[in-house]
Parts: structure tokens; C-alpha cells; sequence
């Protein structure tokens, strides 16, 4: 008989308070906010701190937009009309010497989350930081030892953990309701970056945009896995670049590929991965298939997990958000797989809406990963996704590309 199944275990070091520094607390009442960047995720994280009373009206924290930053003037004076942040710098340096703020988003781009989050954490400030974090492992593992140090929380966007139905997955499968996992998909395809003629942006060069695909989309996907499954004992990956040059860009060109540029212009190269897929291995011993491309034409954010065990499977779909795909039992052959509406039981449904059949967003996504990061922001305990968590995942992404540079299998 198939040994029973046990909740994932993720390396989580502890983290020390040092003397005399503990835990940056704000209590109940008024938390000052910053973002850094004011771009599309700022906007997102923006939005999130303006509804957190909306659904977390019990942490009894009403945040204040004191400030924002970014080098565009455009981007700032957009935030301030937007959110009514009561001040915008262009260097996000003053935004950290404002003794007003308490907490600090930082949606910057990726070849700027070391020196932002360690610098916010050194600021004593709160930190909610989108992944990777940075372009590399070292990136991330700087960052988490400057959150440990100053005894400030800290937060990572890995936000689809946070989808309700992705935590009733996950709760299937520790409860031994498909049996002993056995192998799982995980899968992260879309198109933002198919079209040849999409501008060379900063997500296309190593120096601004780390790996590519691999930071952007296979961070989440393994983050995903070891949410569900636990750590990763190794992986053997392979990676494709399958749009090799872009036209340079021009001023004002969108990020993610709908703004074209003229197919006169100069071109660029590519310098980073577009298409990544590997096999890895869980600790407990359960095999993965992650594939991951932001060229997959006629693929629109087509995310997801699916989990076979010994009695059956479970499975999760990002565009139905809000549904799983289950098939539980002792029939194994023939064995019929059903469509599980999730409800206000499965994560912080609840707190968002009143019964199964009404999704949550990609947006009340972030304001669940807001919620955790307040509540260990109140208690001093870490919540949610943390940045041990962004360390283990730029861990497996920089296997992965040593993995396709030649070396095999690569042990985590």
C-alpha cells in the first residue's frame, strides 16, 4: 500500500532579530504607504492598498498613499491623479528617507530589486516586492538576509498561490484525496512577446531582464510546485530563444508586446530565453513537468497545475479561476473526473465572495498577498509567500540555465 500523503515542507530558515533592532510594528491604525514604480504593477499594488479595508476591514489598518516614485514624470503625475499619493519623487532613494512611509511596494523592474529591496529593508521599512527578485539567486539572497537583519517583513509576489482555488488544491492534496502524488504539470504559456516585431524592451536583455521567460513566468510555476508539492531536490531543463531580434525601441513602447515597433528600425538582440521546459523532482519523490513560454501563439495566459496521485487527480486552470478538476476514489480505470465549483471555504473566498461560482480576480489576488503581508506585518511573524521562498525559486531558475548550458542534472 502506497504511503500516505504529506504536507509540503518548505526550507524556511529562521529568521533573527537582532539586538536591539525587533520587528518594525505599526498597530492598529494608519500605515504609510510607498511604491516604487509606478508602472502597470504598481498600479496593481496601489489598487490592492486602497481595497484592503475593503475586504480585511478586521487588521483594523487604514493605509495612506504618502508616496510614489519613478524616473518617468508621465508614470508619477498619472499615480498621484490615480491614487492621491500625497507626494512623488523621481529618485526612489527620497521616497526611502521619508520618515512617513512604513511600508514600501517595490514594483521596479527585475535588475532593480536588489538594490531597492535591500535598501528598503535597510530603511527599516516594510517590504512587498514583486519576483524574481532580482536577476539571479544571489540577487534574492541578499535581499532576504537584508529583510532578516533589520527585522522588517517582507512579502513576494507569488500571487498565485493566493487564488482560493489554488489553496482548495492544494488542501486535496495534503488531505490524501487523489491518493500519493505521484507526477504533476505545471504549465505557464502565453503570448505577450510572440509577435517578431514587438520592441526591444528591457525585459529582452540580460542586464535589465535576467533569464526572460525564466524570471517572469517559470519563477511563478515554481513557486506553484513547491506551494503544492514541497522542494525541489533537482531539475534537468532545456531553453529556446525563439524570436532572436526586435526592433529598437521607441519612446513610450508597452512592455508587453502590444506596442510594435516600425519594422524599418534598427534591430536588437534578444539576449534572453523565450521558452523554457524542464523536469524536476520533489523531495517526496514526485516527478514534474514545468513548461513555461511568453511566445506561445494563441495561448493567453494559460496557467496551471495539475497533480496525479495514486486515486486520482486535481487540477487548477487560471482562466477559470475559480473551478477545479477533480477525480477522487477507489475506481482507478473509468474513473470519472468532475468539476469542483470552490467556494468562501477554499483560501480567503470569503472575505471576497459569498458563495461558489463567483471567481476572484487576478486582482483580489494581490489584496489576499496584501492581507498576509499586513497580518505579519501586525504580529511579526512571517506570512505567505516570503523571501526564503523567492531565494528557493531563483535557486531552481539558475539550475535551470545551468541545466541548458550543459551541465545535466542539476541537484537543488
Amino acid at each position: 500500500m502506497a504511503a500516505a500523503p504529506q504536507p509540503p515542507t518548505l526550507d524556511r530558515p529562521a529568521v533573527p532579530d537582532p539586538a536591539g533592532r525587533g520587528t518594525r510594528t505599526i498597530g492598529v491604525g494608519v500605515i504609510g504607504v510607498g511604491v516604487i514604480g509606478a508602472g502597470w504593477l504598481g498600479d496593481v499594488h496601489a489598487r490592492a492598498w486602497a481595497r484592503l479595508r475593503h475586504h480585511y476591514g478586521d487588521l483594523g489598518v487604514t493605509p495612506r498613499f504618502v508616496a510614489v516614485a519613478d524616473s518617468v514624470p508621465e508614470a508619477r503625475a498619472a499615480a498621484v491623479r490615480t491614487h492621491g499619493f500625497d507626494t512623488a519623487y523621481d529618485d526612489w532613494r527620497d521616497l526611502l528617507a521619508d520618515p512617513r512611509v512604513d511600508a514600501v511596494s517595490v514594483t521596479a523592474p527585475n535588475s532593480l530589486h536588489r538594490e531597492v529591496g535591500v535598501a528598503v529593508a535597510q530603511a527599516g521599512k516594510h517590504l512587498w516586492i514583486e519576483k524574481p527578485v532580482g536577476l539571479s539567486a544571489q540577487d534574492a539572497q541578499e535581499v532576504a538576509e537584508a529583510v532578516a537583519a533589520a527585522g522588517v517583513q517582507g512579502t513576494v509576489g507569488f500571487n498565485y498561490r493566493a487564488v482560493p482555488a489554488s489553496a482548495r488544491l492544494r488542501q486535496l492534496v495534503v488531505e490524501g484525496a487523489i491518493g500519493t502524488p505521484t507526477h504533476a504539470r505545471v504549465r505557464m504559456l502565453t503570448d505577450y512577446a510572440a509577435h517578431p516585431l514587438g520592441t526591444l524592451t528591457w525585459r529582452y536583455t540580460r542586464a535589465t531582464g535576467g533569464h526572460g521567460v525564466l524570471g517572469d513566468l517559470a519563477s511563478h510555476a515554481v513557486d506553484l510546485t513547491r506551494y503544492v508539492l514541497g522542494d525541489l531536490a533537482g531539475l534537468v531543463a532545456q531553453t529556446a530563444v525563439v524570436v532572436p531580434e526586435r526592433p529598437m525601441q521607441r519612446a513610450g513602447a508597452q512592455t508587453y508586446g502590444h506596442g510594435l515597433g516600425d519594422p524599418d528600425a534598427p534591430l536588437g538582440q534578444v539576449e534572453n530565453e523565450d521558452y523554457v521546459m524542464a523536469m524536476m523532482r520533489t523531495r517526496s519523490d514526485v516527478l514534474v513537468a514545468l513548461e513555461c513560454s511568453r511566445v506561445a501563439v494563441g495561448e493567453q495566459n494559460n496557467y496551471g497545475i495539475e497533480v496525479h496521485g495514486t486515486r486520482g487527480l486535481v487540477e487548477w486552470d487560471f482562466r477559470t479561476p475559480g473551478e477545479l478538476r477533480l477525480s477522487t476514489g477507489m475506481s482507478y480505470a473509468d474513473q470519472p473526473t468532475q468539476r469542483v465549483l470552490v467556494g468562501p471555504g477554499a483560501g480567503d473566498h470569503g472575505r471576497f465572495q459569498p458563495g461558489s461560482g463567483i471567481p476572484t480576480s487576478y486582482d483580489d489576488t494581490k489584496v489576499i498577498e496584501l492581507g498576509g503581508f499586513v497580518r505579519s506585518i501586525l504580529s511579526g511573524t512571517p506570512e505567505g509567500p516570503v523571501l526564503t521562498d523567492a531565494v528557493a525559486a531563483a535557486e531552481a531558475l539558475d539550475a535551470m540555465v545551468r541545466s541548458a548550458a550543459g551541465a545535466g542534472w542539476v541537484s537543488l
